[in-house]
């Protein structure tokens, strides 16, 4: 996450930011480097995100999908399959708006051309409550077949015995290679080496930046390679208090979407989310120089602090034209492009030189509800994956290609020619890296997202800011799980 970074509701704390359907009214010039007083309601998601034959009846039902056999982890019996022959799967897939209108298309879709499946898509939840939704369903026994679920909380989910381990299913014969999925979207939903969800939607950050207010301020455009250091000085060189404009942005409400916009620093200065022994964080070293780049940001006002949950003031300023850059993914495009903003997207900045950049990859996650309903869920999933359906639900959602082999579907390229920065966005996946898939993150996210906020708010230095930091993100590591 993005990621990213979507939806009407508020984000969980540990959600890729949401993405935005819709480009809201422009909000008024704040009078400071806080939010304007006026509430925005957050965009969509960010924000944006699939079981050899079934029994007698439903033998045909999964048409020319062939299934491996699944390893189901809990112990549900019967079949599924009703009276007529036909396996009735619930999918709670998260979404509102024009993501829920493109999820729904291609369910209506899959139901045409798999007559013996039915796929309901009716009921659940919008994916900023999924987590909670999905809890409480595993824990009153009655839960759906797939959910659309945050890649930062997998890992807290895969702990049920009713996820189904896809292992099989994914990395055996199928659509897709699974070598052809991206990294760092292979890692976020492997655990201990197994596949405990399918790949449902992915992003990448990148910069954004408002080309006019760059000849404004007589300033290139950046280029590939360029650096922190750079994008400091040029959010302060775009700076203009006098008519409200701001070099950057940054969320300045502790979650999720604080935190993770200051991972790809951290790993580019050689720092990990985890240290190996898994017994600490790895960035005690290199959070303090990471976070004295947020620090060079508030100085002068150059950032635009937004004290909403969401993101949505933030990018607001930046569709209004006052906003010189803002680090976003490719959810905010069509925004953007609906707001007539000339733009251009740029890689993000490091301390090396080299690539790097954040993804956050989203999942299906399937639950065991007998062997019927398993396997025709997972058939589902298959289908919605593969490069066809896939690049048409990348489309409608705002995200990128989840393959290789998406990518390079002629929809796509279309798509991504006729859309300023699509392209870096996607070439930004080779190597973008994820968060890790462990129960303990979202504290430690917590712990992260606090230190960056007290820097920017100027209350803590960034060495008195990492320490705490570290306090509560290696007392959260320690804990069993």
């Amino acid at each position: 996450m993005p990621a990213g970074p979507d939806r009407a509701t508020a984000p969980s704390p540990h959600a890729t930011p949401q993405r935005s359907t819709a480009a809201p009214s422009p909000a008024g010039t704040p009078p400071h480097h806080l939010a304007p007083a006026g509430t925005v309601p957050p965009p969509r998601h960010p924000a944006p995100g699939r079981r050899t034959l079934l029994r007698a009846g439903a033998g045909c039902a999964l048409g020319a999908v062939a299934v491996p056999a699944l390893t189901a982890c809990g112990s549900s019996q019967g079949d599924g399959v009703g009276p007529d022959g036909k396996v009735t799967v619930e999918l709670w897939h998260g979404q509102t708006d024009t993501l829920k209108q493109a999820i729904e298309a291609l369910v209506g879709e899959f139901n045409r051309t798999h007559p013996t499946i039915h796929v309901d898509a009716g009921g659940g939840a919008t994916a900023d409550v999924m987590l909670q939704k999905v809890t409480a369903a595993l824990a009153s026994g009655s839960y759906p077949d797939i959910a659309y679920v945050f890649g930062s909380d997998i890992a807290s989910i895969a702990r049920s015995p009713r996820v189904l381990d896809l292992t099989g299913a994914l990395r055996g014969p199928g659509p897709v290679p699974w070598n052809d999925y991206w990294p760092s979207l292979r890692e976020a939903v492997t655990i201990n080496g197994k596949v405990r969800g399918a790949p449902a939607l992915v992003d990448s950050l990148a910069v954004i930046c408002n080309t006019r207010l760059f000849r404004r301020a007589g300033l290139e455009l950046p280029q590939p390679g360029w650096s922190w250091a750079e994008f400091a000085d040029a959010s302060h060189r775009l700076t203009d208090a006098a008519k409200g404009v701001f070099g950057t942005g940054w969320p300045g409400v502790g979650d999720e979407d604080t935190t993770w916009r200051l991972w790809p620093m951290v790993w580019d200065l050689g720092g990990e989310i985890i240290a190996p022994d898994g017994k600490g964080i790895g960035f005690t070293e290199q959070g303090p120089r990471a976070l004295e780049t947020v620090a060079s940001l508030a100085t002068g006002n150059a950032v635009y602090i937004d004290p909403k949950p969401g993101s949505a003031q933030m990018y607001q300023v930046f569709l209004s034209g006052r906003m010189g850059m803002v680090l976003g993914g490719p959810w905010s495009l069509p925004d953007i492009v609906a707001a007539k903003v000339d733009y251009a997207v740029v890689p993000l900045p490091s301390y090396s030189g080299r690539p790097v950049t954040i993804s956050g990859p989203d999942t299906w996650t399937v639950f065991d509800n007998g062997s019927a309903r398993s396997k025709a869920a997972v058939a589902f999933v298959r289908w919605l994956i593969s490069p066809d359906q896939d690049v048409t639900w990348d489309i409608g959602a705002g995200s990128l290609p989840l393959s290789v082999e998406s990518a390079r579907r002629p929809a796509w390229l279309g798509h991504s020619a006729e859309t300023v920065g699509l392209p870096v966005f996607t070439k930004a996946l080779e190597s973008a890296r994820v968060r890790p898939v462990h129960p303990a993150y979202p504290a430690i996210s917590q712990a992260v997202g606090e230190a960056v906020v007290t820097v920017l708010l100027g209350r803590s230095s960034p060495d008195r800011a990492m320490r705490r930091c570290a306090e509560k993100a290696d007392a959260a590591l320690l804990i069993p799980r």
